[in-house]
């Protein structure tokens, strides 16, 4: 085209005014129509191919979804397991501390109660044993006291002579 324009305009100045200004004219309109002619088919084409264009567009944005969805969701798996461990990492000092604190409250409360002269649990226990001796030991001195009472009192069985 631009070779076009140069002829033209070298034709323009060695013919007159006139007839170069129809020709020039006349270029430009070819042209002008060739550039709209050009543009209706790419207009066209860009109809007949957008769908395609379009599908294939829609496949591989889905495709690039699952595959950052997937790799989300790793990420979001070994956040999860960290955090999970940290958590348990972080409940297992908090249940030492307790265990160490409870211990030590117990150790003292009984300092506290020794010192005031309560009993243990152990001296409970051990006193309840002795009672249930002592219970017993009265129990066989009472039937060995009944025992005895009812033998006096029954009259003695006389020898025959």
């Amino acid at each position: 085209m631009v070779k076009k324009l140069k002829s033209i305009s070298e034709k323009k100045a060695s013919s007159a005014a006139g007839l170069l200004d129809s020709q020039l004219a006349h270029s430009v309109r070819e042209s002008a129509q060739q550039i709209w002619l050009a543009g209706m088919g790419a207009f066209a084409k860009a109809q007949q191919e957008g769908g395609k264009v379009f599908e294939a567009l829609v496949k591989e944005g889905a495709s690039l979804q699952k595959k950052t969805q997937a790799v989300a969701e790793e990420k979001i798996g070994e956040v999860t397991g960290k955090m999970s461990a940290m958590a348990e990492n972080v409940s297992a000092k908090a249940g030492q501390n307790w265990d160490k604190l409870e211990v030590l409250f117990e150790q003292r409360t009984a300092k506290a109660m020794g010192k005031l002269g309560v009993p243990t649990a152990k001296d409970v226990h051990a006193l309840s044993q002795r009672v249930d001796s002592l219970a017993a030991a009265i129990a066989k001195l009472t039937k060995t006291a009944t025992a005895r009472k009812v033998a006096a009192k029954a009259p003695a069985k006389r020898a025959p002579r």
